[in-house]
């Protein structure tokens, strides 16, 4: 017989979840999935990633982030809906959020309530800058923490202006450290029994990333170009870059002075591979656009499969530049359980990811669809709390949840 399987993670332990939009949802995601009940509350009219106001559906983002959590709505701005929010909170491990520094407290249930009632909570806050600092109080949302935070200049040609990063990196980077934070922070409270207030900031979060970037600005003491379009951010390694195929774009790079000999054997030019130009890392980027060249001259008469393929067989770092439907529908990715297909209630079929963290041998958890607006009002607040089935209508009427 099959031993049962151990609990999750984080089985029983209770998250408050008021993330919106972006980093806080996927912050939660994670607690989700390791196990945690999440709760995410949200106010009537449904948070800022719903599809519209008013109309309890989700948007393809929201299902994405805000899969196996319990859903409810609370009216914080009134006192009946403060008293509900702290018997959740009084029950809970962990109480997260990324409004802007100091709404919480002027609900009247911030860190400093919170955690007074309930000293074993982590209260867990993600916001632009931080709660303290000059720019505590500017707005921030992703595209303006990629502009304060460098990578619009670091991202882009350089004879071009600066663009931002496709993705919302400053806001999942921001999530990712929070959630870390909150794993810290549940640890040293098993050690001292006591919790404690933790926060992110993404401008904090999204420094480090730039690593390469401040390399070379540091080498070159402030003259290097900033933007180096698909090159090494540091212009430290070549050939490092995006290649034009018959079909589309392929990226190639030679981290080591072998992986330059193994492309110039695959590119059908042994010479290079003992030419002293190409010979160090230092020597080909002094001649970087002409290495370029050499590489797109063959990569330009193949699919990028085969030049994926070629890559391949000679041990080098490759990819194809595949779009988003490719990438929606990769085996590697459902074969692993990172992305799982859902009938969702709203959405219909779609394509819905779980989480990147592996732990031990436990199966990639399965997705329940992102709930409804208000969806589990009743087994929260009836089931947990124990309000009756009058109470509850008399709250709805009052439009308190």
């Amino acid at each position: 017989m099959n031993a049962p399987a151990p609990p999750a993670p984080l089985a029983g332990v209770l998250v408050i979840d008021l993330g919106q939009i972006y980093q806080g949802p996927y912050c939660s995601l994670l607690l989700a999935m390791a196990g945690a009940t999440v709760i995410k509350v949200e106010p009537l009219r449904g948070e800022p990633a719903r599809l519209r106001a008013d109309i309890d559906v989700a948007s393809l983002p929201l299902a994405m982030l805000n899969s196996n959590k319990l859903g409810v709505t609370l009216d914080l701005k009134s006192e009946e809906g403060r008293a509900l929010f702290l018997q959740l909170t009084d029950r809970a491990d962990v109480v997260l959020e990324n409004f802007a520094p100091g709404v919480m407290d002027r609900l009247g249930v911030g860190a400093a309530v919170l955690r007074e009632r309930n000293q074993r909570l982590v209260y867990a806050s993600a916001s632009g800058y931080g709660t303290d600092g000059p720019y505590r109080d500017y707005l921030a949302m992703d595209l303006t923490i990629q502009a304060m935070g460098g990578i619009m200049e670091a991202t882009g040609f350089p004879e071009l202006p600066p663009v931002k990063a496709g993705p919302a990196v400053s806001d999942f980077l921001g999530g990712i450290h929070l959630y870390g934070a909150i794993m810290t922070a549940l640890y040293q409270r098993e050690r001292t029994g006591k919790g404690q207030n933790v926060e992110v900031a993404m401008l904090d979060a999204v420094y480090p990333t730039l690593c390469s970037n401040l390399g070379m600005h540091h080498a070159t003491k402030g003259q290097a170009l900033a933007r180096t379009g698909n090159r090494h951010g540091g212009m430290a390694m070549a050939p490092y870059n995006v290649y034009r195929t018959q079909d589309g774009y392929a990226a190639i790079i030679c981290v080591t002075d072998g992986h330059w000999r193994s492309l110039a054997g695959a590119m059908g030019r042994p010479d290079l591979a003992t030419d002293p130009r190409f010979a160090t890392h230092a020597d080909r980027v002094k001649i970087m656009p002409e290495v370029d060249a050499l590489v797109e001259a063959w990569t330009a008469g193949q699919t990028k499969d085969e030049v994926f393929a070629a890559a391949r067989r000679a041990h080098l770092p490759a990819a194809p530049v595949r779009n988003l439907e490719e990438l929606m529908h990769d085996p590697h990715l459902h074969q692993r359980g990172m992305l799982q297909n859902v009938d969702h209630p709203d959405l219909g079929p779609v394509v819905l990811p779980t989480t990147p963290l592996r732990l031990g041998d436990a199966p990639a958890p399965v997705l329940r669809p992102s709930p409804r607006l208000g969806q589990h009002n009743d087994e929260v607040f009836g089931q947990m709390l124990g309000l009756s089935a009058q109470r509850l209508a008399e709250l709805r009427a009052a439009r308190v949840i």
